[in-house]
């Protein structure tokens, strides 16, 4: 026992010596209870990570999906193995997304010179393009000055001062990543509830208090939604279904804009009700003084040049991305901007992105001799979402190359006699409440891939399913771990999780019910979705 008899743990090391002392029964009991916990504790630690390899080697051993082609238990043992570490976060995400590099070659569903370019693709520079004109807003602060004045113009009672965070967080996180915006806005919320908290009875001050958090985590999930680039999921939609229906015509930034922001829009005065409703009741006030938000506009400053040249960058881009494809209305289009060039069809929302912000970079501050742009600044581009985009895109090229999209539609026929709008409001509730527990950017690139698989064999339109299933993707409310604004919020300790999950549940089913419509109703005039016809574009 002389292992064990350090200082620090002499007691442990008593313990055992007198262990033999003990009656037999009692010197198993405590070797048996000794031995168990440690497999709990060895269980509980590797588990997670475990699980994924044992399951797909599982699949491999006992299962053969298609005697012809192994390739498709192999893809499927992949996709699980993927699956439990991303929704278990046994390792972190960006790394597991790295699996396919690996284990594509290995099993010969591709080459591994074919699966690195899945890494980084025009949807990946769209990404960055579009986060580094978010930093560069950050850098400025130009977002802060955005917020702040939309709070002094919406008007000083309680309900108004709630829609301005609210309007002000959702523009914003349609441009800035969700979890950027959520953590601007947290320290101006602060600041108003000190200022009331010197004036008032916290207790009295608690419902507000939480309705104004609460308004801002679920504002930045819903302006993400608006635009391709305001959320992960939505970038990960875009580059699966062109990766999985090729001769598809490409969803513009445009198309998006207009399907997804009527739905953030609506949903965002719905969020604003309820809170209202279930938090606003019998305030101890009917006015808040609008000093405090000038204080912080004072701290601003005067707008700076390299504010003004941001923020025309800025707009210049939005109106870019808008109108560079033609924008049909029925019989009515208006013309792109890029149609007159000689290889219009060669111009994305990427090549864009990327463009302005090769002017940001360029374009010299004042006073100084560093740009509007450096690097030290984007060096903070999330690194660890473009991986885990790059496994998303994989994994949907795995699906269609191994065979296992064609497997997973033919297994699925007998869903033919179901009517396409219930199965599109099973798809969004169980997405909903499945984001609750697991990474929405993750829960997309598990799913999209097996819904086109599931339209193509149904012959319905596969945009009918993968588009609110995107959406879905981000339309959770109830827990913190559900996004990362929820998470933010929780984090201030001015809410409890029972009231995030008493409003959350009301705001998922009411998102569920507003998507199916959107989709029946939006999508049919957007996307040109016929729930009769089939497309030619996704049997090519």
């Amino acid at each position: 026992m002389y292992l064990c008899v350090s200082e620090k743990n002499f007691s442990t090391a008593q313990f055992l010596y007198n262990i033999p002392h003990y009656k037999t029964e009692n010197v198993l009991n405590i070797y048996l209870s000794i031995i168990f916990n440690a497999l709990i504790y060895l269980t509980m630690r590797f588990l997670p990570i475990l699980s994924g390899p044992f399951l797909a080697i599982f699949l491999i051993i006992f299962f053969d999906l298609d005697p012809q082609n192994p390739r498709v238990t192999y893809m499927a043992a992949i996709a699980i193995w993927m699956a439990v570490w991303w929704i278990t976060q046994a390792i972190p995400l960006a790394a597991t997304s790295l699996l396919p590099i690996v284990f594509f070659p290995v099993f010969g569903i591709m080459d591994g010179k074919d699966v690195a370019p899945l890494y980084y693709n025009y949807i990946i520079f769209l990404f960055i393009g579009g986060f580094i004109m978010a930093l560069a807003m950050e850098r400025w602060n130009l977002h802060k000055r955005i917020a702040i004045n939309v709070l002094l113009t919406v008007g000083s009672n309680p309900s108004s001062i709630l829609f301005g965070f609210m309007l002000s967080t959702a523009f914003l996180s349609m441009w800035i990543s969700n979890t950027a915006t959520t953590m601007m806005m947290i320290p101006i919320a602060l600041a108003v509830v000190s200022k009331l908290e010197a004036s008032f009875d916290n207790e009295n001050l608690k419902p507000f208090i939480t309705g104004l958090f609460l308004s801002i985590a679920y504002s930045a999930s819903l302006g993400g939604v608006a635009t391709i680039v305001g959320t992960p999921p939505n970038l990960a939609f875009a580059r699966i279904f062109s990766i999985t229906f090729p001769n598809a015509p490409e969803i513009s930034f445009a198309q998006w804009m207009f399907f997804a922001f009527p739905i953030s829009f609506v949903f965002l005065f719905v969020v604003w009700w309820v809170i209202k409703l279930f938090y606003f009741r019998n305030l101890p006030m009917s006015k808040i003084e609008p000093d405090i938000f000038k204080k912080e506009l004072k701290i601003l400053g005067p707008r700076s040049y390299e504010e003004t040249v941001v923020f025309i960058s800025f707009i210049t881009l939005v109106v870019l991305w808008i109108f560079r494809a033609d924008i049909i209305f029925g019989n009515f289009i208006i013309p792109g901007w890029s149609r007159p060039f000689t290889y219009s069809n060669y111009i994305n929302d990427g090549t864009v992105a990327v463009f302005i912000a090769l002017i940001l970079f360029i374009w010299p501050a004042r006073n100084s001799k560093d740009k509007i742009m450096n690097w030290e600044t984007a060096s903070r581009l999330p690194w660890n979402v473009i991986l885990l985009f790059g496994g998303g895109f994989a994994l949907a090229q795995g699906f269609k190359d191994s065979g296992l999209s064609y497997w997973v539609g033919e297994q699925l026929a007998g869903l033919e006699a179901v009517s396409p709008v219930i199965l599109v409001m099973i798809i969004i509730t169980m997405l909903v409440f499945l984001t609750e527990l697991t990474s929405n950017t993750g829960s997309a690139e598990i799913f999209l891939p097996i819904l086109a698989a599931i339209a193509v064999q149904l012959k319905v339109n596969p945009l009918f399913f993968m588009i609110p299933a995107t959406i879905a993707c981000s339309f959770a409310f109830m827990i913190p771990v559900a996004t990362p604004p929820n998470a933010l919020i929780f984090g201030t300790n001015r809410i409890d999780i029972k009231d995030m999950a008493r409003t959350g549940i009301w705001l998922n089913i009411a998102g569920i019910i507003l998507i199916t419509l959107a989709i029946i109703f939006i999508g049919q005039f957007i996307f040109g979705i016929e729930l009769s016809e089939f497309p030619d574009w996704a049997t090519k």
